[in-house]
C-alpha cells in the first residue's frame, strides 16, 4: 500500500473516523496524568521552587509550537510538489492548534521567567524568535481565510510556511546561537550530562507525549473539519449553477 494513498480524502476520512477517537482519549488522559504528576507529587526545586512546576506546561507547549510549524512544513511541501489536497488541509488545520500552543509558550514563559529573572519579557534571542513565530501563525491563518480560492490560499500560504520555518529554528537553537541569552539551555538534551533529575524528568516526558497526542487529535478533527467544509462548498456552488 502506498503512503499517498492516505491523500485520498475518502481514504483519509474513513482512517481518522476510526483513530480519532482513542487518540482524543490519550491525548486527555496522558497529559492530565503528565501534568498533575508534575505539579502536584513533585518537589520543589532548590532554586527555583515551586516555580520550576510551570515546565510541565511550558516544555511541551513550547515544543509542540515549533513542531506544528514543522508538520505544516511538511504538509506544505508535499501539497507544492504532489497537490494532495489533504496535505493542504492539514497544515491549515494544524495552524490553530501551533498558534495556541505558542501562545500558551508564551505566557506560561512569562509566568515562569518572572521570579527567575525579575521581569515578564526580556528581549531574549528565544523569546523574540518565539514572538516573531507567534505573528507567523497570526499571518499564516489571516491569510487563509483573506483569500476566497482555496488552491490559491494554499500556494501562498505554503511559501509563507516557508519563511516563517526559519524562525521555528530559531526559536529552537536560539540559546545555542547566542550564549548571553536569559534563557536556560535546554533541559532535556541528548548531549552528555545531567540536567534534570529523574524525580522531574519523567512527568515531562508523559506531558510531552500528552500534548502530542493533543496535536495529532486536533489536527485530525481540523483535517476533517476543512474536508466537510471544502465538500459542502463544492455542492453548494454545483447547486447554484445547475
Amino acid at each position: 500500500m502506498s503512503l499517498w494513498e492516505y491523500a485520498n480524502p475518502k481514504r483519509f476520512m474513513a482512517i481518522s473516523g476510526w483513530v480519532l477517537p482513542p487518540v482524543a482519549l490519550l491525548a486527555v488522559g496522558v497529559t492530565a496524568v503528565g501534568v498533575g504528576w508534575g505539579f502536584f507529587f513533585t518537589p520543589e526545586d532548590y532554586r527555583q521552587g515551586s516555580s520550576v512546576k510551570i515546565m510541565y506546561l511550558h516544555v511541551p507547549a513550547a515544543m509542540m509550537a515549533i513542531n506544528a510549524w514543522v508538520m505544516m512544513l511538511i504538509a506544505s511541501l508535499i501539497w507544492l510538489v504532489r497537490r494532495h489536497h489533504v496535505s493542504a488541509l492539514a497544515a491549515r488545520a494544524a495552524a490553530p492548534a501551533g498558534l495556541i500552543f505558542t501562545l500558551v509558550a508564551i505566557v506560561t514563559g512569562a509566568l515562569w521567567g518572572q521570579p527567575i529573572w525579575g521581569t515578564w519579557w526580556a528581549w531574549d534571542p528565544r523569546l523574540t524568535s518565539f514572538l516573531i513565530l507567534l505573528l507567523f501563525y497570526f499571518g499564516y491563518v489571516a491569510l487563509w481565510e483573506a483569500i476566497e480560492n482555496p488552491d490559491t490560499a494554499a500556494d501562498l500560504t505554503a511559501v509563507l510556511c516557508l519563511v516563517g520555518s526559519v524562525f521555528a529554528l530559531l526559536s529552537r537553537y536560539a540559546v545555542n546561537f547566542w550564549a548571553q541569552g536569559l534563557h536556560q539551555p535546554a533541559s532535556l538534551s541528548v548531549a552528555p550530562g545531567e540536567r534534570m533529575a529523574m524525580v522531574f524528568k519523567l512527568p515531562l516526558y508523559v506531558s510531552m507525549l500528552g500534548f502530542g497526542f493533543m496535536f495529532l487529535a486536533l489536527v485530525l478533527a481540523g483535517t476533517r473539519t476543512e474536508i466537510r467544509a471544502r465538500r459542502l462548498r463544492v455542492l453548494l456552488e454545483r447547486e447554484r449553477m445547475g
